[in-house]
């Protein structure tokens, strides 16, 4: 799964269930469960096998229904000029595991350190001067929530592979409206491409 379908996947049963109804969320875990052998809330983590189940019970109507239910957690922009895409971060919880995660000194550093280079994690934290019980934490942390994701790995002096991380973001723009924290993030083309969710609103 990308970094982004983990991030976004974080709010998306709850979502689901707001937008669909306690009764037809019901019938849809049963039907995913008959399917795959899974609950609801482990297909969230990869949104083709409820893309395949909606569309069994609502036929061409399912693309409005997930877009909708998308836009509910995050909107895809476009910008004209240099034809790089935000992402603005509509769910309230989303955006305090963003903002908690930039708000955390380590955190936004690891962050800072991999955008557009990937590392591994022993040289993000010497590069950061983290301690390494707490380094490693915080990196696993930002991996579980999607906002580091794999990319390639390096060959170590005595032969082991070890994995290189980089960031899913390229870019985050944090502004306040009405007193309101609005969130909107660049992501990585790469990021995009790799989402499911992503190239279902982009159809």
């Amino acid at each position: 799964m990308s970094g982004l379908d983990t991030l976004i996947s974080k709010s998306l049963e709850s979502t689901l269930k707001e937008n669909l109804g306690e009764q037809t969320y019901q019938q849809i875990e049963k039907r995913i469960f008959e399917r795959h052998g899974i609950g609801l809330s482990k297909a969230v983590e990869d949104f083709q096998k409820i893309d395949y189940v909606l569309r069994e019970f609502f036929g061409s109507s399912a693309d409005n229904i997930e877009k909708q239910i998308i836009d509910k957690i995050v909107i895809l922009e476009q910008t004209q000029a240099d034809e790089k895409r935000w992402i603005t971060i509509e769910n309230q919880s989303l955006t305090k595991t963003v903002l908690e995660s930039l708000g955390d000194e380590d955190k936004k550093n690891i962050i800072n350190s991999v955008i557009g280079e990937p590392r591994i994690i022993s040289e993000i934290l010497e590069i950061n001067k983290i301690p390494q019980t707490s380094g490693y934490r915080k990196v696993n942390s930002l991996i579980q929530n999607g906002m580091l994701i794999p990319h390639g790995f390096m060959i170590t002096h005595d032969g082991k592979r070890v994995t290189k991380y980089k960031s899913i973001f390229e870019n985050i723009s944090i502004d306040i409206v009405k007193n309101k924290v609005i969130v909107k993030v660049l992501p990585t083309k790469e990021s995009i491409r790799k989402s499911h969710i992503m190239q279902i609103v982009c159809m």
